[in-house]
């Protein structure tokens, strides 16, 4: 019997050791542009959950604690680029100059929603940002992504799709599907695994025998990379290499970030019924923001009056947001039978008009 495959190292940036005469591995604005947007999806996510718990949206999920893996990854990826989220990728819209009324307006599914409504909250959506709608079927963005990017391929267009997943996303039929016809027709997709230990309330213990994610792409013929998901640099580096591996037509990728969910899945979910909350304060300590914060600091990139004029800007541009959007009027209920048809059947008509 064959031994099991080993799981790639983890690959770090903040805490490796660098030469003493080496300089920043990116501008500083740039550094400082990722710090800027992880604090700002921390601030946009309490609110969000703030006004889910006051009834003024349905539901939301949240990304405390895997900011690092997805402004990361978000940030490696060109503006013609396609994006294929799963729930919590709001940041990398954001990132990509998605409005913040638009993303609130999603959320509370009114007129000023470019999906006027008919999608749960935090499934955003915008083709002028190439960021796909997801549908909560676990794993069913995959073999959409995979199939945008031979679209590309076919076109000598040389665009890369992000397919990004959860842990739980590969347990699905869609993720082997998605990971084999990638590896054979070596499509121009990155596969971005979030892997936040737990997939709604089962552990990643119960969701492979494999040792970990990134090893399985080993037997689909491709390379799969395990990184540190909580070191924002990490992500960036290693999801960069893999857009432009795609790019230059050496085939996909799969990225296993590392990190782990500090809240629920979702405003619905209480993770205290389904695990230790002890471990969940020992990554409270691995936070992010603040291994981030002490990279940056002594390279004079981050300071407290930084820190507070990027949150005070990003409550300001919320505040404004939400209060423009709960001004908005319910989406017309016209638009169900006038987005769908040309013309609409006479019957359809008489009943919108009596309602």
């Amino acid at each position: 019997m064959s031994a099991a495959l080993v799981s790639p190292p983890l690959y770090q940036v903040l805490e490796a050791p660098a030469p003493a005469d080496s300089g920043l591995p990116l501008p500083a604005e740039e550094l400082k542009l990722l710090y800027r947007a992880m604090l700002r999806v921390r601030v946009i996510d309490g609110r969000m959950l703030n006004l889910q718990r006051q009834g003024r949206i349905g539901f939301y999920g949240l990304a405390t604690g895997e900011e690092a893996a997805v402004i990361g990854s978000g940030h490696a990826f060109a503006a013609r680029d396609w994006i294929f989220p799963a729930l919590r990728q709001g940041g990398v819209a954001l990132l990509r100059g998605y409005p913040l009324d638009l993303f609130v307006a999603q959320c509370v599914g009114n007129s000023g929603d470019l999906l006027k409504g008919r999608q749960m909250p935090c499934h955003y959506s915008d083709r002028r940002i190439n960021f796909v709608s997801w549908s909560s079927v676990i794993a069913t963005q995959l073999p959409h992504a995979v199939g945008a990017a031979m679209a590309a391929k076919l076109r000598k267009d040389d665009v890369v799709c992000a397919a990004y997943l959860g842990d739980g996303a590969t347990s699905a039929g869609d993720f082997h599907t998605a990971m084999n016809f990638a590896g054979v027709w070596r499509a121009p997709v990155v596969f971005i695994c979030q892997n936040n230990q737990f997939a709604i309330s089962v552990p990643i213990e119960r969701q492979t025998a494999s040792a970990g994610i990134a090893v399985k792409a080993q037997a689909y013929g491709f390379e799969g990379v395990r990184v540190d998901g909580n070191d924002v640099l990490a992500v960036s580096f290693a999801t960069r290499d893999a857009v432009a591996r795609a790019r230059a037509g050496a085939g996909p990728t799969l990225i296993e970030a590392v990190t782990y969910r500090r809240g629920g899945h979702s405003s619905s979910d209480d993770p205290a019924r389904y695990r230790d909350e002890r471990v969940s304060e020992e990554w409270a300590r691995r936070d992010p923001l603040l291994r981030y914060q002490r990279w940056l600091a002594p390279r004079g990139l981050w300071d407290a009056a930084l820190e507070e004029s990027i949150a005070e800007e990003a409550k300001t541009q919320l505040d404004e947001a939400i209060r423009k959007v709960e001004a908005m009027a319910p989406v017309e209920r016209a638009t169900l039978v006038e987005d769908v048809y040309a013309e609409v059947p006479r019957q359809l008509k008489e009943q919108g008009d009596g309602i």
